[in-house]
């Protein structure tokens, strides 16, 4: 039975809960397995042939082949393990979350140094007592590190 989830309508927010951790635990694995130089080289050099090394589903192997943070992150993916995946395309933390959010670096930059997003449109659904969407967007850019 599945604990009641009141947070599931945060508009565009996958949160990392217990589900989404035992969803992700492979790719997160593979992730971490990037920590290793010669993991990451294996993987530069054939990255389908390290992937159908790891007990993930094609959708995840597919999301990881794309670049796709958000779809990792729909997925079952920590941010923090996916942080491994950017960096092996060269990718700072900085570059990584403007490419999920749809901005440039520096708009990304920009807008966090000058205070982060506005909460209007980014609260819970329904906090003003309207009724609250079932299907919310995951995400409002594209998530690609390529």
């Amino acid at each position: 039975m599945s604990l009641s989830k009141p947070y599931l309508d945060v508009p565009g927010t996958v949160i990392f809960d217990a589900d989404q951790s035992r969803k992700g635990y492979w790719l997160n694995q593979f992730c971490m397995s990037l920590m290793q130089p010669a993991n990451r080289e294996r993987f530069k050099a054939d990255p389908r042939k390290v992937l159908d090394e790891w007990p993930m589903s094609e959708e995840q192997k597919e999301a990881v082949l794309a670049a796709d943070l958000n779809r990792c992150i729909r997925l079952g993916g920590n941010i923090y393990f996916l942080a491994k995946l950017g960096a092996t395309h060269g990718k700072s933390f900085q570059q990584m979350a403007g490419s999920m959010t749809g901005m440039t670096e520096q708009e990304y930059r920009d807008m966090m140094v000058a205070g982060g997003r506005s909460v209007e449109g980014n609260r819970y659904t329904g906090e003003d007592g309207s009724a609250q969407p079932q299907n919310q967007p995951q995400g409002h850019g594209s998530g690609k590190l390529l």
